[in-house]
């Protein structure tokens, strides 16, 4: 049995760590850290645990937390953990970062995408980006994980197939992705109201949002070069869920069967990627509440391009489910422990 703490466990990824965490059979949760609702009971915040969770929510003090547990999550805006985190702190415990701090590795790209000076960058190259179903390994081994955000995991996990085995031009990438409001965090503004959001939908930072240089990162990972790709999310008036449907001109005529094989090539022994059967598109109904991944593919003949296309929870695989796989990986657990619930439907 290992502690866990919890730094943000009043927003929505953080109260999803708690309700996964809840469920997991090898981790106790010791604190659980809010800077919002300090000393308020954390079933009074968030009634789903009523008579589940009898604890006061507590600080971010860090350094007393790694004093205690065995691994922290920070479920924060980006900028805290890492003016939080020390060599300290990590000599006691490991740590799952759920904010932008450590996935980008050139601490310029990340200061100017996010308008934020670094505070620890003598962390950044240490740090393992936690996209289990890519970096296994580095991930078992790793003190400092940077959890991926929600709209690259499900591009990545798209994507990533078609480019490492070369069939794809990674100069031609398009992803049009769409997001469920909780993507935008617990707290209010007013472009997330119910009446600003009910039955519309949007495009929001075109051409400039932040997970953009990330997505461009691990995608060149990938193929081995630098990629710069049209990255649009949209807001759509629904609770969770990602949509991402991806476009690329193909590099030599290709048929269905070779196409599923390189999907086949790396996520045959994924418990959480479900390549679909051919012709159906993944939904995000089919993943609410669940750590699945669900892609597919459509060869377009006429215009020589493949549409790919992936479908998550953004708070679980996107987010908490995540973390908890990482953790999981980390600590030498089952990786799918306290994360095997079905998808909810409807």
């Amino acid at each position: 049995m290992i502690k866990a703490g919890i730094i943000g466990a009043t927003g929505y990824a953080g109260n999803e760590i708690v309700r996964l965490l809840l469920g997991h059979k090898d981790v106790e949760i010791k604190w659980f850290g809010s800077r919002s609702y300090i000393d308020q009971q954390y079933a009074d915040i968030y009634q789903n645990f009523f008579r589940l969770v009898d604890a006061k929510c507590m600080d971010d003090n860090m350094a007393a937390l790694a004093d205690e547990v065995d691994v922290i999550f920070t479920a924060t805006p980006q900028g805290l953990c890492a003016s939080l985190i020390t060599e300290e702190i990590l000599s006691k415990c490991k740590v799952i970062d759920l904010s932008a701090d450590f996935r980008i590795k050139d601490v310029k790209k990340y200061e100017k995408w996010y308008g934020i000076e670094h505070k620890a960058p003598q962390f950044i190259e240490e740090a393992v980006y936690g996209l289990c179903e890519i970096n296994r390994e580095d991930i078992k081994n790793a003190r400092l994980i940077a959890n991926p955000g929600c709209y690259p995991t499900c591009s990545t996990l798209s994507i990533y197939p078609l480019l490492k085995e070369g069939l794809i031009d990674p100069n031609t990438i398009i992803i049009d992705a769409k997001s469920g409001t909780s993507g935008a965090g617990r707290g209010a503004k007013v472009p997330n109201l119910y009446c600003e959001v009910n039955e519309s939908i949007k495009a929001y930072g075109v051409a400039t949002h932040r997970h953009t240089p990330e997505i461009e990162d691990q995608l060149g990972y990938a193929c081995g070069q630098e990629v710069m790709i049209n990255f649009t999310p949209h807001l759509v008036p629904m609770n969770r869920g990602i949509l991402v449907t991806a476009y690329a001109s193909l590099t030599k005529d290709v048929t269905y069967e070779e196409v599923k094989a390189a999907y086949d090539k790396y996520y045959k022994d994924e418990f959480f990627v479900r390549v679909l059967n051919k012709d159906v598109c993944p939904q995000t109904r089919n993943v609410e509440g669940s750590n699945f991944v669900d892609v597919n593919f459509k060869i377009d003949p006429r215009t020589k391009r493949v549409i790919m296309m992936g479908a998550i929870d953004n708070l679980v695989k996107g987010a908490a489910g995540q973390a908890v796989q990482n953790m999981n990986l980390m600590f030498g657990f089952d990786e799918n422990e306290g994360l095997k619930q079905i998808p909810m439907c409807p």
